[in-house]
């Protein structure tokens, strides 16, 4: 798995042009062998999801929802059970309210439930994360991308990336950052200076000059704001932005010419998002942690398909959902015994919907592919790769306490 080093803990960052409102062995995924379930109990495998339903991030929940159900009628050959158990999944909306998930988690404990998941809000992750660790339970977080989580402890473990897997994607389009100059354009708040911090923390780490370039949240005319970005002449410009301004802010970059003078990268949201870059969508270099058709694999297929058919669509947050169903089956394999469970996902790899998936030992990152994309289409765009990155290349470094 690769030497520990030693990790900066990072604020809930995430690197997207209309980004959140919130800031072993190998073995076949698709099949719950029969009579597994290690002790021969009939009873139920109850596993509960706590995830945003409603709330600022509810199409990133429906996302998760609609992957999780395609991908447990996957790892369970259609049966929905494991061995002769049968999987029972109950549902509970925290609307991305931290106070509402962990009220949850605990009532979903008290009620003998082992295995939790969802979490599709960072904020939910970091608060739900010691309940578990508390009650020993397994809990998997799904679509928050702080890296607290990895981490986070022994019963804890996530099925989507994080935040230093974004922007060493970012950071691959320049290379060698070792001396580059790396300028984060964001805006002047919580969120912004938290973006800040997490690159200076992953791309500082290795050596590159890490400068902030904030804008005033309140600002309309972006058009010193680009000026600045054009003359700071950096190796990379590393795009942070959250709210309705966004259009008017990369069409600002473009009149003034950024994208002649630097390389600059944003996070690839999700498809409804697209439009909003405008005219200079086919620009914009796009780190991506998935979008449909990026993969190619037989696991991506087979989440499309059921998707599809069930009155969905495929998403950026489609593939955590499906990975979480994955690792669950898996691991109550066991039998359901939280500390079997996490014995039997510790170091396990697997075949998942973005490629090879690695569960890393020594603290439960999710080693992954990431992707590049471009926009193409114009008004309509759709996204097409420009490379996949294997897991080794993005790896964040080791979590350590």
């Amino acid at each position: 798995m690769g030497r520990k080093r030693h990790q900066v803990r990072l604020p809930a960052v995430l690197t997207a042009a209309t980004a959140l409102l919130l800031a072993a062995a190998c073995g076949s995924p698709g099949t719950a062998e029969s009579g597994s379930g290690g002790t021969g109990s009939t009873e139920p495998i109850k596993v509960g999801l706590v995830y945003s339903k409603s709330g600022p991030l509810a199409s990133y929940g429906k996302q998760y929802m609609e992957g999780f159900q395609a991908g447990l009628d996957y790892a369970t050959n259609g049966s929905k059970k494991i061995g002769d158990r049968a999987v029972e999944v109950t549902e509970v909306d925290d609307a991305g309210d931290p106070a509402k998930a962990v009220s949850a988690a605990k009532d979903l404990i008290g009620k003998g439930y082992k295995i939790l998941a969802g979490s599709t809000s960072s904020g939910v992750a970091t608060q739900v994360a010691p309940i578990a660790e508390q009650n020993k339970v397994l809990f998997i977080s799904g679509p928050a991308a702080t890296d607290a989580v990895t981490g986070a402890g022994t019963y804890t473990f996530r099925s989507g990336r994080q935040t230093s897997q974004d922007i060493n994607t970012a950071a691959a389009f320049i290379g060698d950052v070792q001396g580059k100059k790396v300028l984060v354009f964001a805006q002047d708040s919580a969120f912004g200076q938290a973006n800040v911090a997490g690159v200076q923390a992953v791309l500082g780490a290795k050596g590159a000059k890490v400068e902030p370039l904030l804008v005033p949240a309140s600002a309309t005319d972006f058009t010193p704001f680009a000026t600045q970005a054009k003359e700071a002449k950096g190796d990379l410009l590393f795009v942070a932005w959250a709210g309705t301004t966004a259009q008017a802010m990369w069409t600002a970059l473009g009149q003034q010419g950024v994208f002649e003078a630097t390389t600059v990268v944003t996070g690839l949201d999700i498809t409804a998002t697209w439009p909003a870059y405008g005219p200079v969508a086919d620009k914009v270099n796009f780190l991506s942690h998935y979008f449909a058709g990026a993969a190619g694999t037989e696991q991506e297929k087979a989440m499309t398909e059921r998707v599809t058919k069930a009155g969905g669509t495929v998403d950026l947050f489609t593939g955590d959902g499906f990975t979480a169903a994955q690792m669950i089956v898996h691991a109550a394999e066991k039998g359901g015994d939280p500390d079997a469970m996490v014995q039997s996902l510790s170091g396990w790899s697997f075949d998942g919907v973005k490629g090879k998936m690695t569960v890393r030992a020594e603290d439960h990152a999710l080693l992954q592919p990431m992707f590049q994309a471009k926009l193409t289409g114009g008004a309509t765009p759709t996204a097409e790769l420009v490379k996949k990155l294997e897991a080794d290349a993005v790896a964040p470094a080791v979590a350590t306490k």
